[in-house]
C-alpha cells in the first residue's frame, strides 16, 4: 500500500517540501487551470469554472434572499470619473490599467478598466436617487475586473479575475452600517456552510481598509502553510462618494440629503482558499456543496456481467436525486481511476463490481479520511446524501482545529515573534492601533494586521505588544497571502 501511495505522489510537490509548488502541481494536474499568453492571467478551465459556477449559485441565492438584484455596469470608466473620489483613486491608482485608443484614434479622455465599480456605478446612483421612496437600492453586479498586478499565482492573485461587487445605497448611516455587518454576515456563513472553511471576522486596521471607504469588515481563514487569506470583504462608504458624486434624496422633512452607501465583494480567491485549507498531498480535497462532481461510480471488472448494468443503475439512482454523480467507463485501469478521484479531490467513490452485486451493496470510500464503507444497494441515494453531510461536517472541523491549533496568544513581541516564527499561524495580541507602528511590525516580521474580531474580547494586556503605548484592540496578526 506505501508503495502505491509513493508511486502516486511522486509527481506532486508534498507540502511539507514546498506548499507554492505543491499548490501549482494541484491546480495544474487538477485540471482546474492553464496559463494564457497574457501575462498574470488565467485560463479557468471546466473543472476549475465547475468549482465557481457551484459557488455563483450559493452566493447568489443567498443575495436574493437579502433583497439584493443582479445589475451589470461597464468595464470602461472615464478617468474623470476616478478622480472624483481622491482616496479611492490613490489607493488603486498603481493598478490601473488604461485604454488611450479605440479603432486606430487617440481617445479624447482616457478609460481605465474597472479595477473596480464604485465610480461608474455612482454616476448611475446620481440619476436614479432622487427620492426617499428610492432608497433602499441594493444591486450585485457579477463580472471581471484587472488589477495590474506584479506577481500572480493562479486564482489567488491574478491579473484579471472574476468576482462579485455588491453596491448598496441607504437613507441612513445606521441603515449602512446594518447592511454592512450583514453581509459580512451573509460571507461567513457561506465560507462555513458551503466551503467547510472556518473565518475569523472583524475590522480591517485604518491602513488595510478599502480605499475610500470609511471602515471595512473582513473574513480571514487560515492556509494549510499557517497564512492568511481574505476570503471577503464588506465597506461602509459612509458618504464619501455620495459627496463626491453628489448622490442626494428629498427626505419625507422636504429637505435634501447625502445617501449613506455600501459595497462588499468575494472573488475566485475563494478557490484557491478551497484549495489550501483541505488539499492534501494526493491533491484536492472538494467541499461536497462546491465539488462539480460529487459522487464518482468505478465499476471493478467492468467486463463482467452485469458490473455495468449496476453502475448505470446506480448512476440513474442518484443522478435523479440530484446528486452530481459521474461514471467512469474509461479505458484506464482501476488504479488510475481511483488516483484520479483522489486528485480531482471528489467526495465520494463509489466502487461497484461483481462482489459487490452480489452481496447487496457497493463499497463508498470517503475522500476526506479514505474510510471504506459498505452501503446496501437499495439504500444507496440515502447513504451517499448521509455521507456526503458528514464529510462536510468533518472538514470544517478539521479545518477548525487545525486554526485553532496554529493560533497563539502573545503578551509581549518575544512570544510575538515565537507565534510567527515558531507556530506558523495566526497571533493575536494587544495593539495600540497605530499605522506607524503596524508598518514597523511589518518592515521587521513581514506580518500584517488582519482584523479585530468581532467575537473575541479579551484584554490580554494594557499596553502594544509591539510598541508599548497604551493598547486600544485585540488584532489578529499574521503572514498573508
Amino acid at each position: 500500500m506505501a508503495k502505491e501511495k509513493k508511486e502516486f505522489v511522486e509527481h506532486i510537490t508534498a507540502q511539507s517540501e514546498d506548499f507554492s509548488r505543491w499548490y501549482t502541481d494541484v491546480i495544474m494536474k487538477a485540471e482546474m487551470v492553464d496559463y494564457s499568453e497574457v501575462k498574470g492571467c488565467m485560463v479557468i478551465k471546466p473543472y476549475g469554472y465547475g468549482i465557481w459556477e457551484l459557488i455563483q449559485n450559493e452566493m447568489d441565492a443567498r443575495f436574493k434572499a437579502t433583497g439584493h438584484k443582479n445589475a451589470y455596469f461597464p468595464l470602461l470608466i472615464p478617468e474623470s470619473l476616478l478622480n472624483k473620489e481622491a482616496e479611492h483613486v490613490e489607493g488603486f491608482a498603481p493598478e490601473v490599467a488604461w485604454v488611450t485608443h479605440g479603432g486606430g484614434e487617440k481617445l479624447q479622455e482616457r478609460l481605465c478598466i474597472r479595477p473596480t465599480s464604485e465610480t461608474i456605478i455612482c454616476s448611475m446612483y446620481s440619476k436614479w436617487v432622487q427620492s426617499y421612496r428610492d432608497l433602499p437600492l441594493l444591486l450585485n453586479q457579477w463580472c471581471n475586473v484587472l488589477r495590474w498586478e506584479k506577481t500572480t499565482r493562479p486564482f489567488l492573485r491574478t491579473s484579471e479575475f472574476l468576482w462579485q461587487e455588491g453596491h448598496t445605497v441607504h437613507a441612513t448611516q445606521q441603515e449602512a452600517e446594518e447592511e454592512t455587518e450583514r453581509m459580512i454576515g451573509v460571507y461567513k456563513e457561506f465560507a462555513e456552510n458551503v466551503l467547510a472553511i472556518p473565518v475569523i471576522a472583524g475590522q480591517k486596521s485604518e491602513k488595510e481598509k478599502f480605499a475610500g471607504a470609511a471602515h471595512t469588515y473582513t473574513m480571514e481563514a487560515m492556509m494549510l502553510d499557517g497564512r492568511a487569506l481574505q476570503m471577503g470583504t464588506s465597506h461602509n462608504l459612509g458618504q464619501n462618494f455620495a459627496k463626491g458624486f453628489d448622490i442626494k434624496y428629498l427626505d419625507k422633512d422636504g429637505t435634501q440629503k447625502y445617501v449613506w452607501q455600501t459595497s462588499w465583494g468575494t472573488s475566485t480567491r475563494m478557490i484557491g482558499g478551497l484549495i489550501m485549507v483541505h488539499g492534501d498531498d494526493r491533491g484536492l480535497k472538494l467541499p461536497p456543496k462546491v465539488a462539480p462532481i460529487q459522487c464518482r461510480i468505478v465499476p471493478v471488472a467492468a467486463h463482467k456481467p452485469g458490473v455495468m448494468e449496476k453502475a448505470n443503475e446506480l448512476f440513474d439512482a442518484l443522478k435523479a436525486a440530484g446528486i452530481r454523480v459521474d461514471l467512469d467507463d474509461r479505458e484506464q485501469s482501476v488504479g488510475w481511476k481511483f488516483n484520479d478521484c483522489e486528485l480531482k479531490g471528489i467526495p465520494i467513490r463509489l466502487e461497484i463490481g461483481p462482489k459487490d452485486i452480489e452481496n447487496g451493496k457497493a463499497m463508498l470510500v470517503r475522500r476526506d479520511t479514505f474510510e471504506k464503507i459498505p452501503a446496501p444497494l437499495d439504500h444507496i441515494v440515502e447513504e451517499v446524501q448521509e455521507l456526503l453531510a458528514a464529510i462536510h461536517a468533518n472538514m470544517l472541523e478539521m479545518a477548525r482545529d487545525f486554526r485553532e491549533a496554529h493560533t497563539f496568544t502573545a503578551h509581549n513581541f518575544d512570544e510575538f515573534m515565537d507565534g510567527i516564527e515558531k507556530g506558523h499561524g495566526f497571533v493575536k495580541a494587544m495593539w495600540c492601533g497605530d499605522t506607524e507602528c503596524e508598518l514597523e511590525i511589518k518592515a521587521k516580521t513581514g506580518v500584517t494586521t488582519r482584523c479585530t474580531p468581532f467575537d473575541e474580547h479579551e484584554h490580554l494586556s494594557d499596553v502594544c505588544v509591539h510598541c508599548g503605548k497604551p493598547a486600544k484592540q485585540l488584532m489578529y496578526f499574521a503572514k498573508s497571502y
